[in-house]
Formats: C-alpha cells, structure tokens, sequence
C-alpha cells in the first residue's frame, strides 16, 4: 500500500537554508531516471464557445524539430446528453512531415491537413473524408480559411508533440478553461493568447521527456534519494489536481526514498506510488487508493536551491532526479531507487537511440502508387528517407530488372501495365515492391495496387419519386428531389460511399450543403437505402421562397471508392446541371409554362371575370326595386347562358391536376 511518512519537524529549516547548498544538477542518464507528463498548456491557444453550432471547427499548428515525426491524434466525443457527435472539421497545419495515427470512433470527421503523410501502416481510419489545404503560408490564412467553414471553437499551437487528446463538446471546453475573466474570452469568438491553458479541452504529450537532473548532496551519509518535482504556475489560476505516478525498480523492498513535490498554491496532488516513499509537498495531497483523504502539505520554496535545502534537511544525500515542468495534468515518474545513489563513472551515453534508428515499417508506407494513362507510377523523396535515418541500396518492382529512376531529389519507380510483371484484372492493376537495405539480409516487400479509374464511369441521375424510374433535369422550389450515384459497370470488389454532396444555386444564390461527413447535413436531407445494384440513395427539399428566386444549379457529389483489399480510397466528383422553377409557374408535367400558355390564362381569368360582372349585373337589375326604367331582357337572357357555362368552366378548372399540384 501507498503511505505518506510523517515528514520531519520544520523547525530546523532557517537554519539549513542558511547554508549554501553544494550539489551540481546535471543531466541524468535516461536509463536511471525519466520523467514524462502530460498537460494542457500550449504556447498558443484559445477556447471558444459556439452555440448551436451544425459544425465544430478545431485548429492544430504543429512543430516538430525533426524531418518526419509520428503523431498520435485521438478525438473523443462529449458523452453529455447521450447525443450523437456533431460533425467535425479538424484542421491540421504542420511544419515538417508528420504520420498521422488517428483514433475518432463513431465522429463524423473531416481532416483537413497540410503535410500528413499517409497513415502508419494498420492504424488506417475508415470513414474520415480527408482534404488537402492549399499552400498557405501563414497561421492567419489557415484560421480565415477554417472560419470561413463554420466559427472556430479551439485552437492551439504546439511545439513537438507525441500525443494528443482533444475532446469534444462546448459545454466541457467553456467549464474548463479555467482562469480567464469574461473580458479575456470572448463566448463565441476564438482568439489566440499565448502560452494558454486549454483545460481538459486538450491535453497532450511532448515527443522527448522532460530534462531531469540529478547530484550529490556533499557532507550528508546515507543512501536516502530525494526526487524533486516542481510544477511552474501556468496561465490558469482554477484548481488542480496533479496526478504524479511514480514507478520506482526496486526489488528489495521499499526504498529509502523522499518524494518532494512543489507546485502553485491551487495545485494538489494526487500520488499514485507502487513503493512506500516520503511525501514531502506544497498545497494537499492524497494517494490513489485513498482519493477522498486529504492530507495537508506543507509551504516549500519555489526555488531550485530553497528544494535542495529541504531534501538535505529530510537527510537525503543524493539528488536522484529534479524536474521541472509546466503546469500538468498527468506526470510519471520511472527510476531504479535502491539506495544506490548516481554512478561514480560516466553515465553510458547510447550510440544510437532507438527513436532514431531506421523504421523500415515507415518507409515502406511511403510508397502509395499512383496510375493513369496505362502507366503505375511511385515516388520516394530522398530526404523523407534521410530524415527516417534510412539508407536504401535498391527500389524494384517485383521483377528486379525494373529499378527505380534517380531523379535529383526523389527516385522514381515507373511502369506500364504490360511489363514488370503487372497483374492487370478487369479493373485493378497490382504489383510488389521491394526494397533493399544494408543492414538487413532480407529485403522489405509490400504489395501495391491501384484501381484503373478508366475503365469506370459514374453516373449522378435526379428523380421526382421514389421508385427511381423516369430521370429529371428539373426540380420545382418546395419539391423533393430523389438522387442517385451509380457506378458502371458494378464491381463487387469496391464498396461505394458518398463523402459529400451540395447544391449550388449559382453566383447569387446559395450553395446548399446535403452531404458532408458522410451524414445527412440536416432534417431536410434523408440518407436512403442503396438500390437492390449497390447504387447510392438519399433525397432532399428544396425551400419553397429564396430570395433571388435561383433558375439553375449544379448538384455535385463526391465519391469515395474504397477497394476492399486494401484501404486506399480513391475519390472522384460528379456533378449534372439542374433548371429550378418556382411552384406559382408549375404545369401539369412539373415543368415550366411557356409564355402563349400564360398569356392563354390571363385573357381566360379576364374574360370569366367579364362575364361574372355582367352576370351580378343581370342579376341586379331584376332583383332591385320596381323603377321608371324597364331591364333589357334581350342582353340580359345571353349573359344567363354565359354565365351557366362559366359556372361549369370554373368547377372544371378546379379539379385538374395543375392546380391541385400548385396547391400541394
């Protein structure tokens, strides 16, 4: 079980700092002692609440300090209200080369990126429609871009990250972004402050460990350790809780050890320790298998020496690791603690780290083929192969007398589909790479394929009805639309899906969004069943009033052809001309009037209400009071006629089916 040993009295501390404190920090070998951490301070950032929002927005700036870097990216969805995620635009800007590991299950997520390579090999994310940004070159042109879609609600610029969690949900951003006024943060705008603290908005992890230190304390006897922790005071000044997991190696039972944390006055700790240590720490403290027992700390100096003063006063005689670090939510703590104390020798310094070594699994995720006008076509940059710390002595296809070009920068590896021993099916064409190394006997393959876009079409057909069978060029404003993407000829090999589909209404009217994320953008759009062939179904309503009233638009829809063997999507867009009308100028047939019919009805309408006036008027005159003046019976008795048949053309015009259709 966790303790805390009672610390000694502090009566004894004016005269130990009084002393100067010989112990020179110095970097400590990885092997005894590392410290990682996770936290929610970024060098720039901002939280934003955004009411309402169809479309949550979130900006990621990352710089890393090597040439190609891994990155793990989850996104987690807000349980609040059981609701579904909303649908999320996720915009990342990096400035190196980064391999994207993504974890986003059940989010409708849209990835647009600048220099993400393709995934690492088996962590491949299905379902998320992914866009290249163009080249813009500054932070401003991104966020205009991103704002442009829909109101930023974070962002935040870090600096080597390894890992990062961003969750979901405005009322949990707003709640814990703690530490800044009203006047700071605007409630729907995102405005980027320095070194911001993002609350449990996003955490995340730096790629190296923290710098820990370590020394000698002189004059003390003893084996007893000291390990240092110091938490810097952040951008928000809210509650803390530090959780500190220390994993010390020692397999002779408890080590002789003091635990010293020292943080801001709103930072309690929680400890987490599979050894009995010391605690020794500023604000309250608790141990996880007791979280509700509170125990209160001590006031501590927050300078390094005023720590080295207090580890010497607990007796300890060896700094066995000192550490500084931003404000965190999370630190772990792993060092061999048996009395040993620090190695009199050198430390081993280690020839090559293992982060640095060539990663053969990543090279050869590279290598994505690329096929039009009958030739497959790879490219490998030599400085993303550098940058790996590769060194690569071939690159072939399966047959190894087709060898890859040296093309300046880059090799070239090329071939029509008749040679190199291509395998050409109806509409895949695939082929094996190899690839040599140096240090390795055996050579790296991977099977490639592409899909021959060529020899497939998409269709995108309108209907007016549900049973799909008479196609349309027109659809009437407040009319539902029913839609249809085909592929022929079907392939069963490549499954279908719809990424997008929108309207546009043309340089005046609006561009009205259908699909995005592969969901249904709102209650007007209902994603359908696909046909008994695999085609692809949903439909829509058009608001009745616009304003301008739009007479053409094009419908455009954005498909993704996912091959079933193999997780490379290929996308393309489809798109057909559509004549809109308004519902006062429908017809019998749904299309538009043309204007002899018009000018028909108008003098028809004329003359019923001619008519209907000299019938009231027939009808005045016989029914008034008795008068010198005698009624004209002659003119009188036609108008009666008339009137009859106009009575009947009436109740006719009522019962067609134009003005029933004009009135649904």
């Amino acid at each position: 079980h966790n303790s805390g040993t009672l610390p000694l009295p502090s009566v004894a501390l004016s005269s130990c700092l009084a002393e100067t404190i010989h112990c020179d920090l110095q970097p400590v070998d990885p092997e005894r002692g590392e410290v990682t951490y996770t936290t929610s301070q970024v060098s720039e950032g901002c939280v934003a609440k955004v009411p309402n929002a169809i479309l949550e927005v979130h900006v990621l700036f990352l710089k890393f300090s090597r040439e190609v870097s891994q990155l793990e990216l989850t996104v987690q969805a807000s349980k609040q209200n059981g609701s579904r995620p909303q649908e999320v635009l996720l915009v990342l800007s990096t400035d190196k080369n980064v391999f994207l590991q993504l974890q986003a299950l059940g989010i409708p997520l849209h990835l647009a990126s600048v220099s993400v390579l393709p995934p690492v090999p088996g962590s491949e994310l299905p379902g998320v429609n992914t866009t290249q940004l163009p080249p813009f070159t500054s932070k401003s042109q991104i966020l205009d871009w991103a704002a442009a879609q829909a109101p930023i609600t974070t962002a935040a610029e870090l600096d080597d990250p390894h890992s990062i969690l961003l969750r979901l949900g405005q009322g949990e951003a707003r709640g814990l972004a703690q530490g800044h006024s009203a006047a700071q943060e605007s409630p729907s705008y995102c405005l980027p402050e320095a070194r911001r603290d993002m609350g449990r908005t996003l955490e995340w992890q730096p790629q190296a460990p923290a710098l820990v230190r370590g020394c000698r304390l002189e004059g003390v006897a003893g084996h007893k350790e000291a390990h240092i922790l110091r938490v810097l005071p952040g951008s928000s000044a809210g509650p803390r809780t530090v959780t500190v997991k220390v994993e010390l190696s020692c397999a002779s039972g408890d080590p002789d050890a003091v635990l010293i944390l020292q943080g801001p006055p709103y930072v309690s700790w929680l400890i987490d320790a599979n050894h009995n240590v010391q605690i020794w720490t500023t604000g309250e403290y608790s141990f996880k298998i007791f979280p509700e027992k509170n125990i209160r700390g001590f006031v501590l100096p927050d300078t390094p020496q005023g720590l080295l003063g207090e580890a010497r006063m607990l007796n300890a005689s060896v700094i066995a690791s000192f550490v500084e670090l931003p404000l965190a939510s999370v630190v772990s703590l792993r060092a061999p603690s048996c009395g040993g104390g620090l190695p009199t020798s050198p430390a081993p310094v280690q020839t090559t780290p293992p982060k640095d070594t060539c990663s053969p699994e990543l090279l050869m995720s590279l290598l994505q083929p690329k096929c039009a006008n009958d030739v497959m076509t790879l490219v490998l940059k030599k400085d993303l192969v550098a940058a790996l710390k590769c060194t690569i002595t071939s690159l072939t296809f399966g047959d190894p007398s087709c060898q890859a070009e040296d093309s300046n920068d880059q090799l070239v590896l090329r071939s029509t589909y008749s040679t190199c021993g291509m395998q050409v099916t109806a509409h895949v064409i695939s082929n094996e790479v190899v690839v040599n190394f140096p240090s390795s006997s055996s050579p790296q393959q991977k099977k490639v394929q592409c899909v021959d876009m060529e020899s497939l079409s998409f269709q995108l057909g309108l209907y007016l009805s549900p049973n799909f069978l008479q196609a349309s060029s027109t659809i009437e404003l407040g009319q539902q639309g029913f839609v249809q993407v085909s592929m022929s000829p079907s392939v069963p090999e490549f499954e279908l899906q719809l990424d997008s589909c929108h309207l546009d209404l043309g340089p005046e009217g609006d561009t009205v969004e259908l699909i995005q994320g592969r969901v249904a953008k709102s209650s007007c759009v209902n994603m359908l069943s696909p046909s008994p062939n695999g085609d692809l179904r949903f439909s829509f309503l058009l608001r009745v009033y616009m304003v301008p009233t739009p007479m053409t638009g094009t419908l455009s829809c954005t498909i993704a052809l996912r091959p079933r063997t193999w997780s490379q999507d290929v996308h393309r867009t489809v798109s057909m001309r559509l004549n809109v009308i308004s519902p006062d100028l429908s017809g019998c047939t749904g299309k538009g009037l043309l204007l002899p019919a018009v000018l028909g009805l108008t003098f028809g309408a004329f003359l019923i209400g001619a008519l209907l006036t000299a019938a009231l008027w027939y009808i005045y005159l016989h029914t008034r009071p008795p008068s010198k003046r005698e009624p004209v019976v002659a003119v009188a008795a036609p108008a009666s006629s008339e009137s009859s048949s106009t009575n009947h053309s009436i109740g006719s015009t009522q019962s067609t089916p134009c003005s029933t259709s004009s009135m649904a």
